[in-house]
């Protein structure tokens, strides 16, 4: 008898066990309970220090006890961890904070439902243990960020009817295993209950579904949020800072030599420890402290595309266990948006990780598998798409090197360079409390705490934050309702000074708050507040302070130049930086954020316009081309407008310029235009805003001429 029909004969078995354990559990979700804040935990009243203050620390002499290399997940929880223990703690990370794998993940805090089936169907001990651990670390994360995370009803679809009491079992042990610290407990729902919950869903041979909870997180604003803590609590923190060089005294690593990226200014540094927390460029340090040490990690390529809200329900997500190739793939809302994905390729390491059509057309395809015939699933309604590389590692501790190791490892090289590899989001501080646990000992540091001090440990933004704090913002300052919840949402009880930050809007609603794109809740204060998170370059602010860049990349492209602006008043910026930061920025959006290979795979799409359709496009085009050059510009459309008399918004000409400026270079040519009408006809393309003033100019093309002719019948039958 196979383990899988072994498995379905006990689940009845069991069934009444856990059935009984999960009526009896506290079905109340512990993902936010005011009363377990600590006294360790109390809002911290030290002032952020700018980023110039953390550099000129760096460059001040100071012997640290801890250096972090790595302003990741891992790496900002390890700079916390140390630093409340007492320990004097310095982190630089070489670009931005979350800039790697730490911003592109699936957004999920899980124990991991893959992992535990493994760890049943082979009678693996040591899965059931990183689940365990995951499933902790899972309910601390909800409970120290309750304005970042949320708990996420996960919808596992059944469509035989044999894997009900399969799935039904196995989640349950999900529940079973978090014990205490569970969400809330799993359900199954009948067909129709399914259809209601997420109507999105194909019907056709549904038997029902089983539902779950996990959390979900901005794990951008996470990563910073932590890193935040911790040099509020005191550590010395630095971005776009690289180590170009480790120094050693008699064998043992001794400092290293940095380089702020943004200066150009090298300077030495001296530490006790130096700990290693790069992900993917893990065998990058470690080669610096020993050119000869094998590699360890073993990169693989994740991708994710984002599509409109539309294509799953605002509060519940879905789990496909097994795709065509065997892999797992999310369906997630998030941030008003739905993420799919990922996919698990082996690739390169790169700084600069981008998307393949062959990797979004995947996803499309399993996505199709799932949903109604109603939900045309287009490849035009990609929004943004990105790659982000796991470092999967084998553990240089055992001696064969050539498994990959399922968890996290930590290894203290000879010289003492502590490293720290592998792992995933939801585990980052227990991985950092075993990391400094290992500096400690290794280096015999002398901390005031020898235990960690993280477990319950509120993170900034935390300590005032409740769930109806945004009504205050909505009426203390007079801001929109779902940019006073965005403002909550992202930085707690920080939102009070980022609202104090906004301009007047001069409109009686709302009365501050000018938002840096229309169809999106970002504002002007954001931008500001955001230099203060430490925010250096346009690219830092788009992606990672706001997540524009990641929920829709033409968008982002659109509200470049409003950030832009914002950020050299505050940042001094001349007008050859202000060129520099658009060009970076817009080199970022193109390659890494799936703008260029979206414009490929419309560019692909053959003309498919039936011959009375091409004269109608022509026309219109030619309309706005006054001069026949055979292209539009941006002066051609500034033109129209006026010629229109139509007074759109400044956002709304500046998304139109916008389009035309990044897509097409400026100009926009026929066939261009043309391969634009097909793309949107055939559903490669949802929208665009210049083919849309395109058919409004022909209108008022087409009255303005009836007008005249009316004139002139009229003044000839006055005759």
């Amino acid at each position: 008898m196979s383990r899988r029909k072994l498995l379905i004969g006990t689940a009845g078995v069991a069934g009444a066990v856990i059935t009984g354990w999960a009526l009896s559990a506290d079905d109340k979700p512990h993902w936010y309970n005011a009363g377990t804040v600590a006294a360790k935990t109390e809002r911290k009243k030290r002032p952020l220090p700018s980023r110039t203050e953390q550099v000129n620390n760096l460059q001040a002499g100071h012997t640290y006890d801890i250096l972090i290399i790595g302003g990741g997940a891992t790496g900002a929880g390890c700079a916390l961890d140390a630093t409340t223990r007492g320990l004097r703690t310095a982190l630089v990370e070489a670009d931005d904070f979350a800039s790697g794998t730490s911003s592109r993940s699936t957004k999920l805090i899980h124990g991991g439902v893959r992992y535990l089936q493994k760890a049943i169907l082979q009678l693996d001990y040591d899965q059931y243990k990183m689940v365990k651990e995951a499933l902790h670390e899972r309910a601390n994360m909800l409970e120290v960020a309750p304005h970042l995370t949320r708990p996420l009803p996960i919808l596992l679809p059944v469509y035989k009817w044999w894997q009900v009491p399969y799935y039904w079992f196995g989640i349950k042990m999900y529940d079973l295993v978090a014990g205490d610290r569970n969400l809330k407990s799993s359900y199954y729902l009948s067909k129709k209950n399914t259809l209601e919950l997420f109507p999105m869903l194909k019907s056709d041979n549904l038997c029902g579904g089983i539902v779950y909870y996990d959390g979900q997180q901005d794990d951008a604003r996470m990563n910073l949020a932590i890193a935040l803590t911790a040099a509020r609590h005191g550590a010395t923190i630095a971005n776009h800072v690289s180590v170009t060089k480790l120094h050693k005294t008699n064998g043992k690593l001794s400092g290293a030599r940095l380089r702020d990226e943004m200066t150009g200014k090298e300077w030495d540094i001296k530490a006790k420890c130096i700990i290693n927390a790069t992900g993917p460029f893990t065998d990058s340090i470690r080669k610096m402290d020993d050119q000869n040490v094998k590699s360890i990690c073993c990169p693989s390529s994740g991708v994710h595309i984002v599509l409109p809200g539309y294509y799953s329900p605002e509060h519940m997500g879905l789990l496909d266990p097994a795709t065509s190739d065997g892999r797992v793939i999310f369906f997630l809302p998030w941030l008003k948006g739905t993420i799919a994905g990922t996919t698990d390729l082996p690739c390169q390491v790169t700084h600069n990780p981008k998307p393949t059509e062959d990797e979004i057309l995947f996803i499309l395809t399993e996505v199709k598998n799932y949903l109604n015939p109603d939900v045309e699933v287009r490849r035009g309604d990609v929004l943004s798409a990105w790659s982000g590389i796991r470092p999967l590692v084998s553990d240089p501790n055992k001696p064969d090197t050539q498994s990959l190791a399922r968890n996290h490892i930590v290894h203290v090289s000879p010289a003492g360079l502590v490293t720290i590899a592998g792992g995933k989001w939801t585990t980052y501080r227990a991985m950092a409390s075993e990391t400094i646990d290992a500096a400690i000992e290794s280096s015999s540091l002398k901390p005031l705490y020898k235990e960690c001090q993280t477990d319950g440990f509120l993170i900034e933004g935390a300590h005032g934050w409740t769930p109806t704090m945004y009504i205050r913002l909505v009426q203390d300052f007079g801001l929109e309702m779902e940019v006073a919840q965005h403002l909550a949402k992202s930085y707690g009880d920080r939102a009070f000074a980022v609202a104090k930050m906004a301009s007047m809007t001069g409109k009686r609603w709302p009365i501050i708050g000018k938002k840096v794109h229309p169809e999106f809740p970002y504002i002007d204060a954001e931008i500001r507040y955001g230099v203060r998170e430490y925010a250096c370059t346009a690219v830092d602010m788009v992606a990672r302070r706001l997540r524009l860049a990641f929920l829709n990349v033409q968008a982002a492209a659109e509200a470049l130049p409003v950030v832009i602006e914002i950020m050299a008043e505050e940042l001094k910026w001349s007008e050859a930086e202000k060129q520099k930061q658009t060009k970076m920025a817009a080199d970022f959006l193109a390659n890494e954020m799936g703008q260029m290979v979206n414009r490929a795979s419309r560019d692909k799409i053959p003309i498919n316009l039936n011959k009375d359709e091409i004269q109608t496009y022509i026309k219109r085009f030619q309309i706005i081309d006054k001069d026949r050059k055979g292209f539009v510009s941006i002066n051609d459309i500034r033109r129209s407008l006026k010629s229109m008399g139509v007074k759109p918004s400044d956002a709304e000409i500046s998304a139109i310029l916008s389009e035309i400026d990044v897509t097409y270079n400026g100009q926009l040519e026929i066939q261009d235009y043309l391969q634009m009408m097909s793309a949107i006809k055939s559903g490669h393309v949802t929208y665009s805003r210049f083919a849309r003033m395109a058919e409004l100019e022909e209108e008022h093309h087409e009255r303005e001429a009836l007008k005249k002719k009316i004139t002139v019948e009229r003044s000839g039958g006055g005759l």
